[in-house]
């Protein structure tokens, strides 16, 4: 069994000529979302991954094994519900609708240029049908959206809680902070 416990979000640093060489792991979000599991890569190798609490694997990420090789990981295609805007009666705001409503229910969401994607889930399919959307099951690649103290993939960059942009928030968590915030 091969440890790995080295994370390099988006192959940072590497050749691509590396990437591409690299054995690779197939994940679905429900192991890419866990800091702990064992895997088989391309290679057949045993993996046994520990990662930082908190950490999110996305498609393109690479581990680091302790011999030094490399794990590219590939999002693997997976059961999810696709929505998109009813082609009779849709409406350009639509989506966005739905995206509110499921952020309100802290759905994890993809949010593609087509599309939303989410895990399937029977009642939320129901409710996005009665909004008047197209709701399909397909197998796809899931990557949701990081949020707004996520990983920052989706954006290319990451904030510890403690940063903001003046945005508001919208609703209370408790995010065990004292309201104090350095100056930028």
């Amino acid at each position: 069994m091969l440890t790995v416990n080295k994370h390099l979000p988006a192959a940072r640093g590497l050749a691509a000529a590396l990437v591409r060489r690299a054995a690779a792991v197939s994940l679905d979000w429900n192991i890419r979302s866990k800091s702990r599991f064992d895997a088989h890569d391309s290679s057949g190798r045993h993996l046994a991954v520990f990662l930082p609490r908190g950490t999110v694997l996305r498609g393109g990420d690479v581990l680091v094994a302790e011999d030094g090789s490399l794990v590219r990981i590939d999002a693997a295609p997976q059961a999810v519900l696709q929505v998109r805007p009813c082609p009779q009666h849709g409406t350009a705001t639509d989506l966005a609708r739905a995206a509110y409503h499921l952020g309100n229910r802290h759905v994890q969401l993809e949010v593609r240029a087509d599309c939303l994607q989410l895990e399937p889930d029977p009642v939320l399919a129901d409710m996005l049908r009665r909004m008047h959307l197209d709701v399909a099951e397909a197998l796809a690649p899931f990557e949701p959206e990081a949020g707004a103290y996520g990983d920052g993939a989706a954006h290319g960059h990451a904030h510890d809680p403690g940063h903001h942009h003046g945005h508001a928030h919208g609703h209370s968590h408790d995010h065990a902070d004292d309201g104090h915030h350095p100056a930028h």
